[in-house]
Parts: structure tokens; sequence; C-alpha cells
């Protein structure tokens, strides 16, 4: 008779919402200051953000707002509160982030690597605790969970489709380092994050 399924306490549940938040908010200020894009919701508040000058928090909290729905009615009440949650706390911290860390240089295939890597980390975290940063992540799971398909696969396909559109609001070189920051994000997803790998909920 296999073991029952652990849960989560509200703790280990908010420590992950915050600490992998965190480290997205510290990615979205690396390519925010490298000049760099991603994909997913956030990759469309980063166009918004560069052709408008409207702050990538206020942008990110408010094309979430539609994808709540769908995790409602695919995902559960739990799942769409811990994303509402954590899409929140990733708008307020880029909002506040520049007001106590600057960075005077950066070399933008560092911040695409390194950046990327902090992002998936920082996916992983929210995955595993049932939440995500809504938009496209919200898709992915819903995908994952009803056909099987690898939300990181699905969400690389998503951002690669993003950031090549990207083209038209910014420099060629930075589109390639973009990329980069892509592969990294999205590979960390597909190796780390597989369908029964993972069962505590």
């Amino acid at each position: 008779m296999p073991a029952p399924l652990d849960r989560h306490t509200l703790f280990e549940d908010a420590q992950a919402l915050l600490t992998g938040t965190l480290f997205i908010s510290l990615a979205v200020m690396l390519f925010n200051h490298a000049g760099l894009l991603t994909g997913g919701t956030a990759g469309l508040a980063f166009l918004l953000h560069y052709a408008s000058g409207v702050s990538f928090g206020k942008l990110f909290f408010l094309i979430n707002l539609p994808f709540y729905w769908l995790a409602w009615r695919r995902m559960g009440r739990e799942f769409t509160l811990k994303t509402f949650a954590a899409v929140a706390l990733l708008s307020v911290l880029t909002e506040f982030q520049p007001l106590v860390l600057r960075i005077e240089s950066l070399h933008p295939l560092y911040a695409a690597l390194i950046g990327g890597l902090l992002m998936g980390a920082g996916f992983l975290m929210l995955f595993r605790h049932h939440a995500s940063l809504g938009g496209v992540g919200i898709v992915a799971l819903v995908l994952q969970r009803e056909r099987g398909w690898r939300a990181g696969k699905v969400q690389g396909v998503v951002d690669c489709a993003i950031v090549l559109a990207a083209l038209f609001v910014v420099e060629p070189a930075r589109i390639g380092y973009s990329l980069v920051g892509a592969l990294a994000l999205n590979l960390t997803l597909a190796i780390n994050h597989r369908p029964g790998r993972y069962v505590v909920v």
C-alpha cells in the first residue's frame, strides 16, 4: 500500500512563495538592467515596459488578471490564491528592489545565464508548492496536468516565440542574449519538473 502524500505546511508554502519570487525578482532586475527580455506574461510586461515606460511591476500585475479564471476552473482555488499572492509579491518586489540594490556594470550574457537560472529555480519553488506566476505558467501547468506535456517544454515554445516577436522593439543582439536566458530558464524546468516526479502537494 503506497504511503500517503505529505502536504506542505502553511509556513513551507509561505517561505517557498517568498523565496521563489525573490529569486525571480532578482532575475527581472538583471534582465531589465541588461535590456533583455524573457517569455510568458513577464516577456509581455517587459515589451510594454520598454515601449511605454510604465513600470514592469504594474504591467505584470495587470496582464495576469485574465488568467485567474482559467486557474480557478482548471487548477482549483488553492492554486489560484497562491498564484495571485506570488504575482502580487513579484510586482511589489520589482518596484522596490532598485531601492536596495544597484548594479554598476553587467554583461548581458552573464545577465541572461544567471537570470535564466534564477528564474528557473524560482519557478520550481512555486510549481512544487502548487503555485505559478500566472499567464503562460498556468497554461503550461494545465497542459502538463491534463495531457502530460512537460511544463518546461510548453513554456519554452511560447517564450521563444515572444522573444522573437520582440525583434520589432529590441536590437537583435539583445534578442540573442534573451534567447540564451530563455534556454537556461526552460532547460531548468524541463529537467527538474516532470509529471509524477514530485509528489508532495
